[in-house]
């Protein structure tokens, strides 16, 4: 990273001492390798590694009941447990996520295929299948791969196109031009891939807050991009396997009865944080000249992304999860624009690392043995938010379209904006991490970011006491019994 320009005096901004004005105070120390969050050295990270990786060899002196595949302690599958662990090391020792995130991987896997299943019916022994697996994953994995490594470029193109120093002429000054700033965020999601909204948002904030963004802001960009997208089936990956799965896009877009005033609630605390922290830049630079021929790039990818997303999920979606089509749409355009600006390929090596952490915890989510989820109603929907962030929403999400009977408008918002409350809940999160390295703390994110599970909370029960919850039937399932009640909770009566 660049040198940063020096700290801005906050004698006078009181205010700011009750919101987190310190932001990345710590920052420094963390991306110099001096000192971790807690204490903990790279060697101490490495250990816990290997202690991911010794737990696998642990289950095989543990006793295994008939009907289950490997160990299962106090009810819970030993699965989770090694998943719980790789998630606790991301948080502690976030200078090496990467490695703490493969050693779970490889952990799990190797648990996976060790431990074989007794049948307590008939006796019959299965055996995981990694390549049926990894078959039945490679299109998500492709995709996000793709989509993190396309818009690393797109945004770099997008930054070097000098339009983002333009903007201060056109955004409010103080705390008003930072949450202008995630609006536009909000809105870019809502047409356009969560993961580029706030990629762009991320770049424009570099600019116009000269380098030096808070971590609440960040938080708070990442979970606008994810609000944003929570009500459009074309603006986040979990809304659009809903839309394929015959879900009325309609019934996601009451998304949006929690997602503007999350929005308003993260957007106003955060925007006030960063303007205590760092002021934006009050006027365009100087003898400023736009680079015609990036932003022709940036407006060619983006369209034509679109564009194949609408025309695949729409004429073709019998075949849209067979292939990565977004993702290769991304990298296609990319290459075919790359004559009239170069990309900056450098780039990738770090975008990759950091794209591996994703795809590895991703991969983790998927080899959990989780067959269904609780029975659908409001509490439910909102417990899945708290785990979306910690767990992959994509299968959370494709567990509740086979199951059915969810309010689609509600489990969109929980499952996308509830990823925004760590950052790597979401892969919007990881992208714009990638860029700042500070914003690889857990505890840092909750200490800076915590406005966002506020926000959380709030934009669900505003959604819930006014829209209420209404399970809406998708292609093949039974229409909703007459006369429910739009707040009722499994096994009960209309309250």
């Amino acid at each position: 990273m660049t040198a940063l320009p020096g700290r801005r005096p906050t004698s006078g901004a009181t205010p700011a001492a009750l919101i987190g004005v310190e932001g990345t105070m710590e920052s420094s120390a963390i991306e110099s390798g001096q000192v971790g969050e807690h204490g903990g050295t790279n060697g101490l990270g490495l250990a816990y590694c290997g202690a991911i990786l010794a737990a696998s060899a642990v289950a095989f002196v543990l006793p295994v009941p008939v009907g289950a595949r490997g160990p299962v302690l106090a009810g819970v599958p030993f699965e989770f447990l090694l998943f719980g662990m790789t998630l606790l090391g991301v948080a502690l020792f976030h200078r090496i996520t990467l490695q703490v995130a493969l050693a779970g991987m490889v952990s799990i896997a190797t648990f996976k295929v060790a431990f074989t299943t007794v049948s307590a019916v008939d006796g019959t022994i299965t055996s995981f299948d990694v390549v049926h697996h990894l078959h039945h994953e490679w299109v998500v994995l492709a995709n996000l791969l793709c989509l993190l490594l396309g818009f690393t470029l797109l945004s770099n193109h997008f930054e070097q196109s000098k339009i983002p120093e333009l903007l201060p002429k056109w955004l409010p000054n103080g705390w008003m031009g930072g949450f202008v700033l995630l609006c536009l965020v909000f809105v870019l999601s809502s047409f356009l891939d969560n993961i580029a909204a706030a990629m762009i948002g991320a770049t424009i904030a570099k600019i116009v807050f000269k380098g030096r963004v808070h971590i609440g802001f960040l938080a708070a960009i990442v979970g606008a991009s994810n609000a944003g997208g929570s009500g459009s089936v074309v603006g986040d990956t979990t809304t659009t396997m809903m839309w394929i799965a015959g879900v009325s896009p309609l019934a996601v877009l009451r998304a949006y009865a929690a997602a503007f005033p999350a929005l308003l609630v993260c957007g106003v605390i955060a925007a006030r944080q960063q303007d205590a922290y760092q002021r934006i830049q009050a006027d365009e630079t100087p003898g400023l000249r736009i680079d015609w021929g990036r932003v022709l790039i940036v407006a060619t990818v983006l369209v034509f992304a679109i564009a194949v997303n609408v025309v695949v999920n729409v004429q073709y979606a019998e075949v849209s999860d067979a292939f990565p089509f977004i993702g290769a749409a991304i990298a296609l355009s990319l290459v075919v624009t790359a004559p009239i600006r170069r990309p900056s390929w450098g780039l990738l090596p770090a975008a990759f690392k950091g794209s591996c952490f994703l795809l590895s915890l991703v991969v983790c989510a998927s080899l959990m043995p989780v067959k269904e989820l609780p029975s659908p109603w409001w509490g439910s929907a909102m417990g899945l938010g708290f785990l979306s962030a910690v767990f992959d929403n994509i299968p959370l999400t494709a567990l509740a379209i086979t199951q059915g009977g969810y309010d689609w408008g509600m489990l969109a918002y929980t499952v996308g904006f509830g990823g925004s409350m760590i950052w790597f809940g979401s892969s919007a999160g990881v992208a714009v991490s990638n860029g700042f390295p500070e914003a690889k703390s857990t505890a840092n994110w909750l200490r800076h970011g915590w406005h966002v599970t506020l926000a959380y909370v709030v934009g669900f029960a505003i959604m819930l006491g006014t829209v209420g919850w209404h399970p809406t039937p998708k292609r093949g399932d039974a229409p909703p019994s007459e006369g429910q009640s739009a707040v009722e909770q499994p096994g009960q009566g209309a309250r």
